[in-house]
């Protein structure tokens, strides 16, 4: 049995992650066995450029982590080496960019084993799902600009009916003039 100092410690990280996976957007648990250093610098300064933590941490605080935030899925993926990237703010960036890495590995060592998203535990396949989709930014600008179609067609239609008009009073009155 551990001493009560090291039991106080893991039960704080465990509280921390706990917290963690309860406020973020969405995050992304995979094996990582067999990357270099220098590829895994490059994925750390990829995902740290799109403001998502990436770490690893110990399968069995994970477990006990997710458990307290309601993942109790988890548990069958969490054997092995993992590391977890979470992002707090956009739900598709760690998807997008870790599903990029694995295309990268061509599937010899760097594998997703699960993610999660809003509080919801999903596949592989639907994390891949996930990382086709396009940045939040750029969902924001379709939305804008599906919003503002409709206006812009309704301007396009009175201004129509203005210059019609404004064409029939110079024909007017160059008939009056004439």
């Amino acid at each position: 049995m551990p001493n009560a100092k090291v039991l106080s410690e893991k039960q704080a990280i465990v509280a921390e992650l706990t917290e963690k996976l309860k406020n973020a957007s969405s995050g992304v648990l995979v094996d990582y066995k067999g990357i270099t250093v220098a590829e895994d610098t490059a994925l750390r300064a990829e995902l740290r450029k799109n403001g998502i933590e990436y770490s690893v941490v110990k399968n069995t605080l994970t477990l006990f982590a997710a458990k307290n935030a309601g993942f109790d899925s988890l548990s069958s993926v969490l054997n092995g080496t993992t590391a977890l990237a979470i992002s707090m703010d956009d739900p598709v960036a760690p998807a997008r960019i870790i599903s990029k890495f694995c295309e990268k590995m061509q599937g010899k060592k760097f594998f997703m084993k699960a993610g999660f998203v809003d509080g919801r535990v999903i596949s592989v396949d639907e994390v891949k799902a996930l990382a086709s989709l396009p940045a939040k930014e750029v969902l924001q600008a379709q939305m804008l600009g599906t919003m503002i179609a409709p206006i812009s067609g309704l301007v396009n239609v009175l201004n129509a009916n203005i210059r019609g008009l404004a064409v029939a009073l110079n024909a007017i009155a160059e008939k009056k003039s004439a």
